[in-house]
């Protein structure tokens, strides 16, 4: 272990071995078939290292919500009042193409084991950009992504029903095919015990706001690499998602799968460089040090490291 100013850094095998210090012991199982369904599009992840990481993190997370719980009982036992517990709430940030939605469906999944009476969740912060047709009209279509693009006020409105118990909450569904807010389209959040929340605006601060969406989590994770790896996983991506695209017209990617390859990855070189680079760089990167936890990768996604906050 490696003693940084802000947080202990675990390797990866010093890491595997914590999962047979907590007893008893929680049973979590992962087929393959499972784990397809899980990764994003270019992702890689074997069920090893999904078992060697995951396991043990869901093990450490399952303390954090049992002493949350408990404090939650304690004081309002203390206070002399009879309330429900609210949702235990996961922030999960990290750059464009960092992998971090494979990390919170495998959350989610693990959770779900771990406690199999209760109802765990996975929402993400997508649903909460302003339509393509208001990000036009405010002029910031490309700045889709940066802290000015989110509905913040209707992000933060729903996570304080969340946290006050409401039932049967509404929110926008985002389509990544479209690239858009489906007009009309809403899901529903029906009573989470745990929640999920996965977005790269999770941990930012807004000097427009005076709570942020960080303020809602009791637990927040930071899923991060070094900026060549991250540029790299964005192109092979944005390539995959190009040909994926070559047979509908109405996806957001059609339009790349009618030029050269060349011509389209040099378009994606363009959007890396001026929007997600700037995006990470600006407002990502620098929410790191808020994280209780860091999952460092490296080349091909491989996890080499866990970094835990000291306090």
């Amino acid at each position: 272990m490696i003693e940084a100013e802000t947080y202990h850094i675990i390797d990866r095998v010093q890491w595997r071995d914590y999962r047979e210090r907590v007893h008893p012991s929680i049973e979590i199982h992962l087929t393959e078939k499972q784990l397809r369904k899980i990764i994003s599009l270019n992702d890689e992840l074997s069920v090893t290292d999904a078992m060697e990481v995951y396991e043990p993190l869901t093990q450490l997370i399952a303390i954090y919500r049992d002493n949350y719980s408990r404090l939650q009982r304690r004081r309002n036992h203390f206070l002399g009042i009879e309330a429900e517990i609210p949702p235990f709430m996961i922030a999960i940030s990290g750059s464009v193409a960092v992998g971090k939605s494979t990390t919170a469906r495998l959350l989610r999944l693990f959770l779900s084991q771990a406690f199999p009476d209760l109802n765990v969740d996975l929402v993400t912060t997508d649903g909460f950009l302003y339509p393509n047709e208001e990000l036009i009209k405010r002029g910031i279509l490309n700045r889709k992504g940066f802290p000015e693009s989110y509905d913040m006020p209707k992000l933060l409105q729903f996570l304080t029903d969340v946290k006050n118990n409401k039932r049967n909450i509404a929110f926008p569904v985002y389509s990544h095919e479209n690239y858009d807010i489906v007009e009309g389209a809403k899901q529903i959040l029906k009573n989470p015990n745990i929640l999920i929340v996965e977005g790269i605006n999770v941990l930012q601060l807004d000097d427009k706001e005076q709570v942020f969406v960080g303020d809602f989590a009791d637990l927040s994770i930071y899923v991060d690499a070094d900026t060549t790896c991250i540029e790299r996983w964005y192109y092979e991506r944005f390539k995959m998602l190009m040909h994926k695209a070559a047979e509908n017209p109405d996806n957001h990617h059609y339009r790349y799968s009618q030029m050269a390859e060349d011509q389209a990855m040099a378009e994606a070189k363009r959007i890396w460089q001026e929007i997600n680079l700037v995006n990470l760089n600006e407002y990502i990167l620098p929410t790191r040090n808020r994280a209780d936890m860091v999952i460092h990768k490296r080349d091909n996604h491989y996890i080499d490291q866990l970094w835990m906050k000291k306090y």
